[in-house]
């Protein structure tokens, strides 16, 4: 086998962190083989130079079916060598049998990411490092191409959510229709309506220190102050627990759903939130 880092020995207890969960960011290709296995002993090499291939971006994940037979059942394997392409956690191409190298190469370039998927892939990641402004102008790059893009769609819609623009959120979001990204839209929603409502309806000159406080949280959000927001969240739902029909409580939640349940401030104020609540 070549040396590459590019090149992993995979078993049925790294499966799921090296290939399912590593095709989310790179596409990893699977080779189901045997030492026994002659036809594998001439398409392994093919395919571990490719790995070592500057010019190939993706992971060889080696799968030694004598020591592996639990995989080999889950993934259907009844001839080797064969060989499954995983991208985001799921089978996206395969073959069974020795292939000559240009079908190999050309298997390769089929699975391999676009420049549409990595420039998706760094706004993404501008999304997840709280770039927020730079990831709303690489999503909305990616949307003048394809308005029909559902994840750069609820890319854009976060971004503007964590700047504080709720009302364009809102447009982005109604158009989330399927799948998981209009379940996660419909987790946002609310704080959409809610920075948008801050933003359109005038503040009464007679309205209630409740109001006024609640009010004050779009601006603490909109200087991307989360942690006094929500802070400031919890002290108007310890005056009113149902205050506004609900309407602080969703807030909150659809901000905890913007960070993300892995954020210490989700972990930390989930528990605040539920004391108070309960």
């Amino acid at each position: 086998m070549l040396h590459s880092e590019n090149i992993i020995e995979v078993s049925q207890n790294t499966f799921e962190q090296d290939v399912i969960q590593r095709s989310h960011k790179i596409p990893v290709v699977v080779d189901f083989w045997a030492p026994w296995c002659g036809p594998c002993r001439m398409l392994g090499p093919i395919l571990e130079r490719l790995a070592a291939d500057p010019n190939y971006d993706f992971i060889l994940a080696k799968v030694n079916v004598d020591h592996n037979p639990n995989l080999s059942m889950r993934y259907q394997v009844q001839g080797i060598p064969a060989v499954k392409a995983f991208r985001d956690g799921e089978v996206v191409a395969e073959f069974v049998g020795a292939q000559p190298e240009p079908r190999v190469r050309q298997f390769i370039q089929g699975i391999a990411p676009s420049e549409r998927d990595k420039a998706l892939a760094e706004a993404n990641s501008l999304l997840a490092t709280r770039h927020w402004a730079e990831a709303e102008q690489a999503f909305r790059e990616l949307l003048a191409e394809d308005e029909r893009q559902p994840t750069a769609v609820l890319g854009l819609a976060k971004s503007l959510l964590a700047q504080g623009d709720g009302c364009e959120a809102q447009e982005w979001l109604a158009r989330c229709h399927d799948g998981q990204a209009y379940m996660q839209a419909q987790k946002l929603v609310a704080l959409a309506k809610y920075l948008c409502w801050a933003a359109t309806v005038p503040e009464a000159d007679d309205a209630p220190d409740l109001e006024l406080q609640y009010r004050h949280v779009t601006r603490l959000l909109e200087r991307g102050n989360f942690a006094a927001a929500i802070d400031g969240l919890l002290e108007v739902l310890r005056q009113d627990k149902r205050y506004r029909d609900n309407e602080a409580k969703e807030v909150m939640l659809s901000l905890f759903a913007l960070l993300g349940e892995d954020d210490s401030l989700t972990q930390t104020y989930r528990r605040e939130l539920a004391s108070v609540l309960f």
